[in-house]
């Protein structure tokens, strides 16, 4: 009965792709399995000398870093990716965070302990009404079956907004602006430090460099896309 009035709502109402808008099957959620197989997967998490990886060389010490799949403007998914950050369509974190983790899970990233996600300051975050890396975090750990901690990395100024900021700017943007509490929960932990999208990795060098003046912690870094 449920699965009949499903489909008859479907008929006015009808759950469409969120990347080609075309109509989903029942067992498809928000993003049709075509799109999600045609998504540019970028496999770095099989090659520890990755692109993203060596983004951070010379700059601070990361264990391991990856990205799901190639951001390119213009594409299907640029849209997608737009509703998922500003438009309220937190789930596709979810989900497309699950499939990160089915990507990740036969590999050294199944070998964190803390998954903490990037975090906005209390003004953004009461204005968009979430956290998209935080939504990213949750299907993670719902595939690696790692906790989620969201007390411990903080940000303590809000700053402006990376986009159209040069490399130097976007580094003296998000300098000293995250803070660490209760350090106590993280001592000894390898921390995977999760994302929306990576570009010059300003952000994450910010927030890895706090985590890491926690005693004996190690960061590595997971994102859904490089731009």
């Amino acid at each position: 009965m449920i699965t009949l009035f499903k489909d008859f709502l479907n008929l006015f109402f009808p759950d469409l792709c969120l990347a080609c808008n075309s109509h989903l099957l029942n067992n498809e959620k928000l993003i049709c399995f075509k799109c999600l197989f045609e998504l540019p997967k970028t496999q770095f998490h099989k090659n520890p000398n990755n692109p993203v990886a060596m983004l951070f060389w010379g700059r601070t010490k990361i264990e391991m870093a990856t990205a799901f799949f190639y951001f390119n403007k213009g594409s299907k998914y640029q849209d997608m990716m737009h509703k998922f950050k500003y438009n309220g369509y937190k789930e596709i974190g979810l989900v497309l965070g699950e499939y990160l983790g089915v990507n990740i899970t036969e590999s050294p990233f199944n070998n964190i302990d803390v998954i903490i996600p990037v975090p906005l300051h209390k003004k953004k975050f009461k204005k968009r009404g979430y956290n998209q890396s935080l939504w990213i975090s949750k299907g993670l750990s719902q595939v690696l079956n790692k906790p989620i901690k969201t007390n411990i990395l903080i940000r303590a100024i809000a700053n402006t907004t990376q986009t159209k900021k040069s490399r130097y700017e976007r580094w003296k943007n998000v300098d000293n602006i995250f803070t660490i509490e209760n350090n106590q929960e993280i001592i000894g932990k390898h921390i995977l430090l999760v994302d929306d999208v990576i570009t010059t990795g300003s952000t994450l060098e910010a927030c890895a460099n706090a985590i890491l003046s926690v005693e004996n912690t190690k960061v590595s870094i997971a994102t859904l896309a490089v731009a």
